[in-house]
């Protein structure tokens, strides 16, 4: 079965840093575009990051923009999420998903394109 676990989120101070890592199992994971989410309570789910296959092609929400990187390493079949200068405003539940995309170019952003989804880790950052 296809599993997407988050980890590394936490509690922190605005200002600070977290890496969350998202480690997939079940699937070819070279042949899915991977991306993050997060969803705050009350809100709708929201694009944070994505990026393809090999990794050459990121994309970021403008919120997160020059804060926030994700990267991949296929070897390891793991996503990251490498979140800095933390604002309260980015307290949510962060959400790994993957994207079947061989043969595909191009990222999505819409969270219905995203087939597999983690459970969530909970992100706090207080001011």
């Amino acid at each position: 079965q296809v599993q997407l676990v988050e980890s590394g989120g936490g509690l922190v101070q605005a200002g600070g840093s977290l890496r969350l890592s998202c480690a997939a199992s079940g699937i070819t994971f070279s042949s899915y575009a991977m991306g993050w989410f997060r969803q705050a309570p009350g809100k709708e789910r929201e694009f944070v990051a994505a990026l393809t296959r090999s990794g050459g092609t990121r994309n970021y929400a403008d919120s997160v923009k020059g804060r926030f990187t994700i990267s991949r390493d296929n070897a390891k079949n793991t996503v990251y999420l490498q979140m800095n200068s933390l604002k309260p405003e980015d307290t949510a539940v962060y959400y790994c998903a993957a994207r079947y995309a061989a043969g595909l170019n191009g990222l999505k952003y819409a969270a219905r394109e995203y087939a597999y989804w983690g459970q969530g880790t909970q992100v706090t950052v207080s001011s």
